[in-house]
Parts: structure tokens; C-alpha cells; sequence
């Protein structure tokens, strides 16, 4: 196995001062999974992992309590996904996705910032085809073959298992997210999980010119801002 797949999701919260940015997004996605699929973490697994995610990435307990406390209520927003797709500089792909609760405030958010910037905004679908939709779980390691062999055994669906600088990375369907981390648990319950989530990993990479890197840097930063944006997935190289 080994396809050499690269996961650089766009970082949305570096600095303190996107810290109430990163508190509202993670909001906005506890309160939905707990109102769509109940507020008790121990039967709702999406919510349980999504807890977790919180945080590892340091959002206070009262910010996620408050958010299932909300959904528990029954009131509230109703957001609803919004997923938009488009091109940026030498052919690169972008795949945007939202929770809103109002689609013309969102959509008219996000057309600005591939106007702005002179990328263009595709129809549904466009770039989507240019991205695997999978399950992604990592965790320090220096051999891949017992992970696969404990994955199998479980029957869970691997798409590929890479070992590269004392990481061990799984990539499954979407759908086996969920089996895909018992197993992992179950077999070598010393891990511990540092990155676990279900994302867009490209099948291709574009290199993005000097000259074209400050505008895209501008287009990212200017999506970070729309408060209805939760996750950026992009094909592009950058500078690390």
C-alpha cells in the first residue's frame, strides 16, 4: 500500500484571536449533531468523536456543555450543510463546506471571496470528483503491517494504511469511520488517536506559484472570516 496521500486541511483558528471563531464553529457543529442524533455522547458516537475533537483543539467545557444543553432544549437555530465547490490558481480545487441558516446570506459570503480574489466559484460537483471522501486515523507508530492485519481481522474496509516519520495513518470509506476506530481501540488500546476525522483527501496535488501564494493565503483568510464556514479542503501545495 503507500499511495502517498498528503492531509493538509486549512488550519481555521492559529492565533488567540480566532479563538471565539474556533468556539462559534465548534458550537454550531455540537449543537447540530446533538439535535440530530441526541445529546447523550455515550448513543451518539458522531457527537462523542466530535467532543473529543473539541478538545484536542482546546474549546473550553462550558462552550461545548452549552451547545448540547441548547440542542437538548429543542429551540434554537436550524442550520442545514451547505457545500460549495470552485477553482483557485493553476487549476486547483476547493470544496467549502457550511452550516447556515440562512443559504443566501452564505452563499453571497463565500461568492465574495472567490470574486475578490479572481477565483472562480463551480457548480455542485465540479471538484468533488477530484477528492477522496474518507476517514482519516493517526497516531504515532513505526509499523503499518500489524494495524492492517487488526483492521482486517475486523472486517473494516481499508482503503490504505502508510507509515512515514513515526506516524502510522489509516485511510477507510467514510462510512467505516466509526468500526475503523474500534478496531483500532480494541486491538492496541495503548494508542492514542491524534488526529480522527472524516475529510476530503486529494488524488493529485497543484504546485501554487509565488506569485499566485499571497492571493491564495488572502482567499483563505477571507473564507476563515464567513462565520458559516466549518471546514476549507484544497489540493493546493504550500509553504509549510
Amino acid at each position: 500500500m503507500g499511495r502517498g496521500f498528503e492531509v493538509r486541511k486549512v488550519s481555521m483558528a492559529k492565533t488567540a484571536g480566532q479563538k471565539s471563531k474556533l468556539y462559534s464553529r465548534y458550537g454550531r457543529q455540537l449543537y447540530m449533531c446533538a439535535k440530530n442524533g441526541g445529546p447523550e455522547p455515550a448513543g451518539n458516537p458522531a457527537l462523542r468523536s466530535l467532543i473529543e475533537k473539541a478538545k484536542r483543539e482546546q474549546v473550553p467545557s462550558h462552550v461545548i456543555e452549552k451547545a448540547i444543553e441548547k440542542a437538548s432544549g429543542g429551540a434554537g437555530e436550524n442550520f442545514s450543510p451547505a457545500r460549495y465547490e470552485g477553482f483557485g490558481p493553476n487549476g486547483s480545487a476547493v470544496i467549502i463546506d457550511c452550516l447556515t441558516d440562512n443559504n443566501n446570506r452564505t452563499i453571497t459570503d463565500v461568492r465574495n471571496c472567490f470574486t475578490k480574489t479572481g477565483f472562480k466559484l463551480g457548480a455542485p460537483g465540479a471538484v468533488a470528483h477530484s477528492f477522496d471522501h474518507l476517514a482519516v486515523l493517526s497516531f504515532q507508530g513505526d509499523d503499518a503491517e500489524p494495524v492492517l492485519e487488526a483492521l482486517l481481522a475486523a472486517d473494516v474496509d481499508v482503503s490504505d494504511v502508510e507509515c512515514e516519520q513515526g506516524r502510522v495513518t489509516v485511510f477507510a470509506p467514510a462510512g467505516e469511520f466509526y468500526k475503523a476506530k474500534q478496531a483500532l481501540l480494541e486491538a492496541m488500546p495503548e494508542i492514542e488517536l491524534d488526529v480522527e476525522e472524516i475529510t476530503f483527501v486529494p488524488q493529485t496535488r497543484v504546485e501554487i506559484g509565488p506569485e499566485d501564494l499571497p492571493m491564495f493565503e488572502k482567499f483563505l483568510n477571507m473564507l476563515n472570516d464567513c462565520d458559516d464556514v466549518q471546514d476549507v479542503y484544497h489540493n493546493a501545495i504550500l509553504p509549510s
